[in-house]
């Protein structure tokens, strides 16, 4: 494994990085970090290795514990006010709304458009490094506290855990079928040591209807998934909130007070939330004014089924809201819904 300054002299040689770690990692700053040390021993090596290894990377950098984002924030807090186009990193209270009178229901009820809707959040355990910093028995630990926690789930967020260690063929089968299984492909996430000690520690939790799944280990500690056919974004929303309150009753997660929930990648922090529907959008994706519609809500588009950095198929896009940081959940949910409905408004007034 390289060291330090070997990371640091194929960063420096790299002319043609774009990466915001290229961009905000002086000598200077380097200089500052370069012996500095978390509580859980990670260092700014295991922060920076991804990005020194693959130099095309957009981000760069991850950060190697909870306290890495304070240890390491003279890199760290740059990078971050350039990916979330903030003058100044703050973050509000968790604010997830009136989830008992949400004040909307299906985005699409003629079901024209939104194949499916998915509401997502990364949750860190308070008291455990991220990747590079966890062990086989830091990660099998974790894995038993979210056992616990999943069992204790009652109603629709009741159902079954599914270790990856030892999980049969058909299990594996049917998980990939529905979209649902993680893998160790991503060369970016194997570089910051997000696969060590593959695949302990690791599974998945989904309820008999899969409309609340749980990622366990995979890049966060948590994934906490909910999900349905339709466009009914009020009832996805609401059952991923009383998931995560439920959740929280038994974990304690890494919070900041000025970066809100804290994960592994600093692209993800904040709410943590991403809000998307997969929607038939050909008319709208097909004009050269696509993404600059898309900036203008604060909303992305990728890729449909198969994820980021993919092409749509038969004019279906998975669209998103933007902004993770520096508004509070619901404001976010609210900016990807204004997106949504705007994105349907002009493939309607295009068709």
């Amino acid at each position: 494994m390289a060291s330090l300054d070997e990371l640091w002299g194929k960063l420096k040689a790299a002319t043609d990085s774009k990466s915001l770690l290229k961009k905000n990692l002086t000598e200077e700053i380097y200089n500052e970090l370069k012996d500095k040390k978390t509580g859980c021993g990670g260092t700014l090596a295991e922060c920076i290795r991804s990005g020194c290894e693959n130099t095309d990377s957009g981000t760069g950098i991850y950060a190697s514990d909870p306290e890495a984002y304070d240890t390491f924030g003279a890199v760290l807090m740059p990078v971050l006010r350039d990916y979330h186009k903030v003058a100044e990193v703050s973050h509000p209270a968790c604010n997830f709304g009136d989830i008992d009178n949400i004040g909307f229901g299906n985005l699409d009820p003629d079901n024209q458009f939104i194949v499916s809707t998915r509401v997502r959040v990364g949750r860190s355990h308070k008291s455990f490094g991220f990747p590079p910093t966890c062990n086989k028995e830091d990660r099998i630990k974790m894995e038993e506290m979210c056992k616990a926690a999943l069992d204790s789930l009652e109603g629709e967020h009741k159902g079954t855990y599914f270790p990856l260690v030892g999980m049969s063929d058909d299990v594996k089968q049917q998980l990939t079928a529905d979209h649902f299984l993680f893998n160790d492909k991503d060369r970016f996430l194997k570089a910051a040591g997000g696969y060590d000690d593959w695949p302990h520690g690791r599974g998945i939790f989904h309820n008999p209807d899969k409309t609340f799944l749980i990622w366990v280990n995979e890049e966060d500690h948590l994934r906490i998934i909910s999900m349905q056919m339709g466009g009914d974004l009020g009832a996805v929303y609401t059952r991923l909130v009383k998931g995560i309150q439920k959740m929280s009753e038994k974990l304690e997660f890494a919070h900041h007070d000025k970066l809100g929930f804290l994960t592994f990648c600093p692209t993800n922090l904040g709410t943590t939330l991403r809000a998307s529907v997969h929607i038939k959008i050909p008319k709208l994706a097909a004009t050269p004014e696509f993404k600059e519609f898309c900036d203008k809500y604060n909303i992305q588009a990728r890729g449909s089924i198969h994820g980021e950095h993919t092409e749509s198929v038969g004019g279906v896009y998975d669209i998103s809201n933007k902004r993770r940081l520096g508004l509070s959940e619901y404001d976010a949910l609210m900016e990807m819904k204004a997106g949504v409905e705007a994105v349907i408004a002009e493939e309607k007034r295009l068709s």
